[in-house]
């Protein structure tokens, strides 16, 4: 089975501002350790994002939202988003690199990893936030049901909890939204008795951790609430909103969660769902030399688990 690493150096034209903590090193961090991994190179397969299309950007965003972004100015679109001259062309190609994943599986290719950036879990459908313009994988999720798979799994081991996932599918009883995350901490949503509403109500699970929570935590509610939710929900198609911010030397949270207990976790998800496609997309992580171990390790065990 091949597994698939998507990027363009298209998201290396996204840039931040001085001191910005989402900048282009982070990917440039990332393509360095990956290139410098034997225990990677000629196990992988480079694909190329295609641009996503405002039809299947307004798939899960507001149309009036979609055009505000791409008729907006360099700046600030709140406190944390920035929007630079490269920035549009950035965030529609991550879009469009989810969308290849799903247009690339085949009985070879079953596993990918999006190497992206802006990121995309804090985008809501009418607002960006968080350094995020548009959810990449809420994007994916919708249009996977356009390409047959009726029911979706979003994993997000992100620190920060992905809201604007979460909001977008809350009433849906398709898609199914799991997130573990340090609370309290930005964005303030994501508490335990958020179960989704209407129709879709229980297929949201969020897990909150308290500041120092590492790897013994994290490795028993994947290998019990996630596999059982995974279980009984039984998906066609896993999507995982992966930011390595849960890491213990990450800047902007509290977690200690080490690279054995990042291996360990993607071995759970990789192993639940081995039957099916698996497709990684890029979130958080800010320190350089942690995020870029973390993304290694889970290369080395999508190879491993193929």
């Amino acid at each position: 089975m091949k597994v698939c690493l998507i990027y363009d150096d298209i998201f290396l034209q996204h840039h931040m501002p001085p001191f910005h903590p989402e900048s282009v090193d982070r990917l440039k961090a990332i393509l360095e350790a990956i290139k410098n991994s034997k225990n990677i190179e000629g196990s992988i397969e480079w694909l190329k994002p295609r641009k996503a299309t405002k039809q299947e950007v307004t798939l899960v965003h507001d149309e009036y939202y979609y055009d505000f972004i791409m008729n907006s100015k360099v700046g600030y679109l709140d406190s944390d988003t920035y929007l630079s001259e490269g920035t549009k062309e950035a965030a529609l190609y991550a879009v469009g690199a989810v969308l290849t994943a799903i247009e690339s599986i085949t009985e070879e290719r079953k596993r990918f990893f999006c190497l992206v950036r802006p990121p995309g879990h804090h985008a809501e459908r009418d607002e960006a936030m968080g350094f995020c313009i548009f959810n990449n994988v809420a994007v994916g999720a919708e249009f996977a049901k356009s390409k047959g798979y009726k029911r979706s799994y979003i994993v997000d081991f992100d620190v920060h909890h992905g809201n604007g996932t979460q909001h977008i599918f809350q009433a849906d009883p398709d898609v199914f939204y799991f997130s573990t995350h340090q609370s309290p901490l930005y964005p303030g949503t994501g508490r335990s008795s958020e179960r989704g509403i209407g129709a879709g109500e229980g297929t949201t699970l969020n897990i909150p951790l308290r500041p120092g929570a590492g790897d013994a935590e994290l490795i028993e509610i994947y290998s019990n609430d996630f596999v059982n939710s995974f279980n009984e929900f039984n998906p066609e198609i896993l999507f995982v909103s992966a930011g390595y911010d849960l890491r213990d030397k990450d800047p902007l949270a509290s977690l200690n969660v080490t690279k054995d207990g990042i291996r360990k976790i993607v071995n759970i998800l990789l192993t639940t769902a081995k039957k099916i496609p698996v497709i990684f997309s890029l979130e958080g992580g800010y320190n350089l030399s942690a995020l870029a171990e973390s993304v290694v390790i889970t290369i080395e065990e999508m190879i491993a688990n193929d």
